[in-house]
């Protein structure tokens, strides 16, 4: 039986986010969800880790600039800020609570994100930042909010998946840079937005082994230039 200790939530429009320990049968793990939805686990993140890794050796420069959409348990930024070819790290979260519990150590990588000065967590909608004006440019965006594009967790991201708002999102990058974006299915139609928007496009499986489900599974990672 599975079984977990609620350490917070946060009542949000797009529903209640809930971050909570587990107790049994594995102690010490540390889960997100919203309105029930499983979102991300402390024992489960290779795939999280993998868009900045490989976002990052695709690009292939040093002293980037980055940001990353949506914060969740921390592991892309850590894994951005780790890679040492980082210079700054904007992290636009859309619930201020999740920054808190940053702060607050109620997330594990809180401590070591928060004691690097490259970190930067920004409270907003990360959509809306990436429709409007360019305010700073970017080596790399990398996107982690819903959990497809064809299976999305509020309104906010309506339309951001097609040409159009890719084009205006591909504005905020420097030239040369990187768009990723993080997912748990593949989606030929978004491929296909990707390709009509970036000169180059790759679509990569990252599969893994869930030692909370006991079985193996994929995610995939979007990356275009």
């Amino acid at each position: 039986m599975l079984e977990f200790e609620v350490l917070d939530h946060a009542d949000t429009p797009i529903g209640t986010f809930i971050l909570r320990e587990r107790t049994k049968p594995v102690a010490g793990v540390i889960e997100l969800t919203l309105d029930h939805q499983f979102l991300m686990s402390s024992s489960v993140n290779v795939s999280e880790r993998e868009l900045s890794i490989r976002a990052i050796a695709m690009h292939g420069g040093n002293d980037l600039e980055v940001m990353v959409g949506g914060l969740g348990l921390g592991y892309t930024a850590k894994a951005a800020l780790d890679t040492g070819r980082v210079a700054h790290v904007d992290v636009i979260e859309y619930v201020q609570s999740i920054i808190d519990w940053v702060a607050r150590g109620l997330i594990p990588l809180g401590k070591e994100l928060l004691a690097d000065p490259r970190y930067h967590a920004i409270h907003g909608d990360v959509f809306e930042r990436l429709r409007g004006p360019v305010t700073k440019s970017y080596d790399l965006l990398l996107i982690d909010v819903d959990h497809s594009p064809d299976e999305r967790l509020g309104e906010t991201s309506d339309s951001f998946y097609g040409h159009a708002k890719l084009v205006l999102a591909a504005q905020h990058l420097k030239p040369g840079g990187v768009f990723a974006l993080w997912s748990t299915n593949e989606s030929p139609e978004f491929e296909a937005e990707l390709r009509k928007t970036f000169k180059e496009v790759r679509i990569e499986p990252i599969e893994f082994f869930n030692a909370t489900t006991d079985q193996e599974e994929q995610n995939w990672l979007f990356l275009a230039r």
